[in-house]
Parts: structure tokens; C-alpha cells; sequence
């Protein structure tokens, strides 16, 4: 693949300004031009002025905030994008506009230029035929705030290269974006369900169902939303509701026409009235509504080909932060009542049509089941992807069980010569998931823990065994099970962004998936017990020195570095090797004089004094029982066989999960601080 080297945005107002304030952030170059000084001002004003309150909230500081402004250049000469890698428009939605500015780009640009158009209500062909280059024509459709929301909607069009999609996939990995791959068609995913949720809202108050107040806590509960459809419509704009549903109407039927009362309000040029109080009794008609409406267009898209049910359910959860996605909310709902739902919906408008996938999955009785590992075999390399990213790839019973079935269909294909494990988005893959285990302990289901764990056991030992070279991609950030997947693989390759962690003993357990014992054979037990006991992370560049990562690169090389190392001989993942003298004071802090130090409270020796300290402030916070028991069995698994080494731990599983620490730091993630009372 091709490096990205430049990357431009046609338009300098808040969507062009974020989309070059986010590709700045993440380390890209990038221009951002439009027709006059005076718009291109404003554009580089309004990413200052958003950085400045990042500092203020102590996001950034103000040395990072002149190093992404110093990326950006503004300017009105459509001349300095003509090699750029990938143009991005996103002026405002006049079709004839946007038809002009592709003629220009057009004729401007080089061959290998990408354009690509950020409009949210016409179709990508459209644009994409009326230039000379239909297959380096995309959509890269952004949401708002577009660089803080994460979701990018990424819509090849018939015409659309595969060299083409892949690239603009790099990009928006590149700049910190969850990609989906869309059709093109009306409204794509998310605003084809998203848009009718606003007008299903306005519709149910002309009729009388319900008052701004009551409607809008109603989508709150049903979505678990901190701002209903009529806040929303407060906060983005009338207009563009407007714009968005009259698209919607003319492409898709009746059904999705604007309803009166916004277009009333759109014309009295006012936000709605918000206050009032709730009318409690009215909810739930109000809920069951939103979901006939929201969950059955869900399906309707799907059954179009439009999007994959995991990719919608990431839509709603990335880009308009539900807490659950429309296929989620169906399976916890139940099947029936949603069918009832959206049958009622097909009653009282008579253009839509009950989904034929509702109609199979109700005639089933069974919920929906969802793919979160997918496999892609290019060049004899198969693509193992963890594509869960709403989730950062966390690992669970459905996740494991999915790589597991991956890794076998890959092992079994004679063709495939390396296997390499990615995660979606972000991260690798954060760790395990967090509820699963809360939930076995409060249900006195350790047992299942235990399976759980050792199934997982036995699937790093099938891939670090394998006849075939396993690779981990750590191209982002990667916790506890996902740093021990790393390390179970043959070999790393990681990207600047990618990062190890061992955060467990923070929240009351144990790595449980053999990091201890793997992480010792690379740098030791007493650095070991330093990343362990503290949690701190370790970057790429500590990992390749410390000869954890087999190759550091930039990610547009993985492509190569993953070829050039299945061409070779497999290595040696364990090799004897010297620790580097950085290092030497973290092993200082895992010796068992030290160790011992630590665990009764007091300050270790023969270390920076500086270093002292922050060491045992951070293990002042961690989980006394785990923090001890972690310390035997990195001893006791010192000099054994890994298999026999995967047992010790094993067998030390459910001493942990019974700790009330463990309950106490598990249930307390992301919510407060844990208080350990070290039983």
C-alpha cells in the first residue's frame, strides 16, 4: 500500500475545520482551503479557540496546542492540493456547489489523488461520475463534532477501486477514526435511523401523543441519550432536520417526508421550547414508538444491504453515543416485543414494510447474533480482525470463541503462510470485558471464569504454537488479555501508537492470560513484577528496545514489515538478551528485597528516590491480595515449561476471583475509586 504523505479539506467552517483540527491532533499535515482569507481565518479561529479550551480543561497543553496549529495551513490557493494523497470536500449541501468544486478539484489534482466528499443527504455516484476519475471517488462521511466524535462512515460507490477503499480506510485510521463501510445510498446508515427518530418526535406531538418534555425523556430512557431529539434539533440546527428528512422523503417514500411542525419551526426561525414537566404516564406509549420507528428502519437498511448489523449498531454507539445499538436494544428487548413494535409502525404508515430480517429472526424465536472477529486472506496473509471497536476489542466468552473459529479456518488453509492478528479502531484490544467478570462473581459462577480463562489458555498456546508465523498488529493501545495476546503471537509488529499494559492488579485481579509468565521470559521476573505491580505502560519504543516487538514501523509500512517477515525464517521470540541500562532501576524495583519492600508499605532502596516514591504511590493504589499473589506466581513460574507455567496460574485462578478485592475493583472500573480491604 501507498503512504498517505498529504491530505487536504475543501472548506474551512466548523466540518472542514474540525476534519483538519483532528487529522492536525492525530500528527498529520494537512491544508485546509476555501475561496476567501477571510473563511480560512475564520476555519484556523475556531480550531485555536477549541484548542485553547482543551488546555483549559488540562486535555492538551499549550506546547501540543502550537504543534497541531503548526500542521494546519490555511489558504485559498486550490493550486497547493494538486499531489495531495486524498482531498476531502466539505462545503456546505448545495449539489451544484459541490458538482462545481469536483470539476475544479478534478482538473487540478494528479491521477493518484483521491477526492472524497463529506456530504451526509446526496449519493457518492453522483459527484464521483461527473469526474474523470470514478474509481478514485469515495465518501468519507463525518459526524459532529468531527474531531471528537470517532465514527466515520466510509461510502465506496459501484465505480470505487479496491485500492481506492483501502487507502481511505488507512486515512481514517490514520487520524483516530472508527471506520464503517456503508452503501451509497439515501441517508447511508446512521442518519437513515437517526433522522426519522427526530421526526417520529415531531410527529407524535402534532398528534397529541405526548409534550416536548415527556417525548423527549422518553428517548432519553429508550436510548439511554442525554439530549432528546428536540434538544438535538436545538443544538445542530432546524435546518438541517429540514434538509435531511426532505432528502430522506424524496429518495425513500412518505414514510421519511419532513413532519409539519419542523418545518413550522424551521420557518418561525426558533429553537424549540424545552421545559415543562414530564407526564410519567406516557412514556412507555412514547418508547414503544421510538422503537417501532428507530429499530425497524435499523433492520429495513440491513435487509438492504446498506450495512452489517454489527456496523449499525456501531453507528448509533460511536457516532450518536446510544449506549446500545438498534440490534442490541432488539435482543434486549426481546424479538417479540419488537416485532409488535414495529408491526404497529407498518400500520400507521403504510409505505413501510415489515424487514424481512425482524420477520426471520421473529419466526425463529431466537435473538440476534453478532460477528466480532472477521477474517480476510490477502497474499497468503490472513487478517484475523477483533472488530468490536465501540467496545476497544474487548475480549469475552463471544469474542474468544470467534477467534478461536478464525484462527482454525486460517490454520486450515494451505495457502496461508503467516497469520496476523489486528484489532478495529484504536486499540488491539483492551483487555477482557469487564462485566463478564462482575457478573460470574455476583452469580457465584467462578467456574465459568475458570473455563473461560483456561479456553483462552489454550488458544494463545494453539497460536504461539502454530505451524504457520503468527504476527500481532499492535497499532494501538492494547491492556491485560490484549497485551497477552500480543505476547502469545510469534512475533509483533507494532506502529508508534501501539502500547502494553498490565493494569489488573488496579481493579483487584491478576493478568490471567499468561502475560506474567511470557513478559518474564522476555525481560525477566523483576521488571516483570515492576509492570505488573504498577501498571505502567510500556510505549513501543521501550517494547521494541526491550525486544518484545520484533519491528517498530510507521503504519503505512505494515504491509511490507508483515510480508518481509512471513518470507522469513520464523524468530526467536525468547532469545537471550541484555537488558538495556535505562531499565535498570525498573528491575531494581522487582527484586525481592524490594518486592518485599513494597508490599509492607515502605519505600524501595537503591533506586532514584523520585522513582521510589512514585513507585509506591502507584502500588499504594493496587489490590493487596493480587499485588501478593501475582509476586508467587511470577516466582513460581520462573524456570518451568509454559504449559506447566499456564497451570500454576490456572490453578490460582478462583483464590483471586473470590477476593472481595476482586468484586470491589471490578465493579468500581470507570465508575469511582476502589477501597481494598486486602480479603
Amino acid at each position: 500500500m501507498s503512504q498517505i504523505n498529504k491530505i487536504a479539506v475543501i472548506g474551512a467552517g466548523n466540518m472542514g475545520s474540525g476534519i483538519a483540527q483532528k487529522m492536525a491532533q492525530e500528527g498529520i499535515n494537512v491544508i485546509m482551503v476555501d475561496m476567501k482569507e477571510e473563511f480560512v481565518e475564520r476555519g484556523i479561529n475556531i480550531i485555536r479557540q477549541t484548542l485553547k479550551e482543551a488546555v483549559e480543561r488540562k486535555i492538551i497543553n499549550s506546547e501540543q496546542l502550537h504543534d497541531i496549529l503548526s500542521r494546519i495551513i490555511g489558504t485559498c490557493d486550490f493550486e497547493m492540493v494538486a499531489d495531495a494523497d486524498i482531498v476531502i470536500e466539505a462545503v456546505f449541501e448545495d449539489k451544484q456547489v459541490k458538482f462545481e468544486l469536483f470539476d475544479k478539484l478534478d482538473r487540478i489534482c494528479s491521477d493518484k489523488t483521491i477526492l472524497a466528499t463529506n456530504t451526509s443527504s446526496f449519493y457518492v455516484h453522483e459527484f464521483a461520475n461527473k469526474t474523470s476519475r470514478p474509481d478514485r471517488f469515495v465518501g468519507l462521511h463525518y459526524f459532529y463534532h468531527p474531531a471528537k466524535n470517532r465514527l466515520l462512515e466510509v461510502i465506496p460507490h459501484e465505480k470505487t477501486s479496491a485500492a481506492t477503499l483501502e487507502k481511505s480506510l488507512l486515512a481514517a485510521r490514520l487520524h483516530g477514526k472508527t471506520a464503517i463501510v456503508v452503501k451509497d445510498a439515501p441517508g447511508f446508515a446512521v442518519n437513515r435511523f437517526f433522522v426519522p427518530f427526530l421526526n417520529e418526535a415531531a410527529r407524535m406531538l402534532e398528534e397529541g401523543i405526548a409534550d416536548i418534555p415527556t417525548i423527549e425523556e422518553a428517548a432519553k430512557q429508550a436510548f439511554k441519550i442525554g439530549m432528546g431529539p428536540f434538544e438535538l434539533m436545538n443544538v445542530t440546527g432546524i435546518p438541517i432536520a429540514v434538509h435531511a428528512s426532505t432528502t430522506l422523503g424524496n429518495e425513500l417514500g412518505a414514510f421519511y417526508v419532513t413532519a409539519e411542525s419542523i418545518k413550522t419551526q424551521k420557518d418561525k426561525k426558533e429553537n424549540w421550547d424545552l421545559s415543562g414537566d414530564v407526564d410519567a404516564s406516557k412514556i412507555e406509549a412514547v418508547k414503544d414508538r421510538f422503537y417501532g420507528v428507530c429499530l425497524g428502519v435499523a433492520a429495513a437498511l440491513v435487509d438492504e444491504g446498506v450495512a452489517t448489523i454489527e456496523d449499525t449498531d456501531r453507528g448509533a454507539k460511536i457516532g450518536l453515543r446510544w449506549l446500545m445499538g438498534p440490534f442490541e436494544i432488539m435482543n434486549k428487548i426481546g424479538i417479540e416485543q419488537t416485532y409488535k413494535a414495529v408491526e404497529a409502525i407498518t400500520q400507521r404508515y403504510p409505505d413501510f414494510k415489515m424487514p424481512q430480517i425482524l420477520q426471520q429472526q421473529y419466526e425463529s424465536g431466537l435473538p440476534f447474533a453478532f460477528n466480532f472477529v472477521d477474517l480476510e486472506v490477502k497474499d497468503a496473509i490472513a487478517y484475523v480482525t477483533i472488530n468490536r471497536p465501540e467496545a476497544m476489542n474487548a475480549l469475552n466468552e463471544t469474542v474468544v470463541a470467534q477467534l478461536r473459529q478464525r484462527f482454525e479456518e486460517a490454520q486450515a488453509d494451505a495457502d496461508v503462510k503467516a497469520i496476523v492478528f489486528q484489532g478495529a479502531g484504536k486499540a488491539f484490544v483492551a483487555g477482557a470485558d469487564i462485566k463478564y467478570f462482575v457478573d460470574r462473581i455476583k452469580g457465584n459462577q467462578i467456574d465459568q471464569i475458570a473455563e473461560f480463562t483456561r479456553k483462552g489458555h489454550e488458544l494463545l498456546l494453539d497460536i504461539e504454537n502454530s505451524d504457520k508465523l503468527t504476527i500481532a498488529l499492535l497499532d494501538g493501545l492494547s491492556l491485560g488479555g490484549g497485551s497477552e495476546l500480543a505476547l502469545a503471537c510469534q512475533a509483533i509488529i507494532a506502529t508508534p501508537a501501539g502500547s502494553m499494559g498490565f493494569t489488573e492488579t488496579g481493579i483487584g485481579i491478576i493478568p490471567g492470560l499468561g502475560g506474567m509468565l511470557r513478559l518474564a521470559r522476555h525481560v525477566g521476573p523483576e521488571l516483570t513484577k515492576y509492570y505488573v505491580f504498577t501498571g505502567a505502560p510500556i510505549k513501543a519504543d521501550d517494547a521494541q528496545k526491550l525486544g518484545i516487538i520484533t519491528r517498530l514501523v510507521a503504519p503505512a509500512e505494515v504491509a511490507a514489515a508483515i510480508n518481509e517477515l512471513a518470507s522469513q525464517e520464523k524468530p526467536d521470540k525468547f532469545q537471550e538478551r541484555e537488558i538495556p541500562e535505562i531499565f535498570k532501576p525498573f528491575t531494581q524495583m522487582g527484586s525481592s528485597k524490594n518486592v518485599a519492600r513494597l508490599l509492607n508499605g515502605q519505600l524501595p532502596e537503591g533506586v532514584p528516590d523520585d522513582l521510589a516514591a512514585k513507585t509506591a504511590k502507584f502500588i499504594g493504589y493496587k489490590a493487596p491480595l493480587a499485588l501478593k499473589i501475582a509476586n508467587e506466581i511470577i516466582d513460581e513460574q520462573a524456570g518451568k515449561p509454559i504449559a506447566e507455567a499456564v497451570e500454576i496460574e490456572l490453578g490460582r485462578l478462583n483464590e483471586i476471583f473470590s477476593t472481595a478485592d476482586a468484586l470491589e475493583g471490578l465493579s468500581s472500573f470507570g465508575r469511582k475509586k476502589p477501597e481494598y480491604k486486602g480479603v
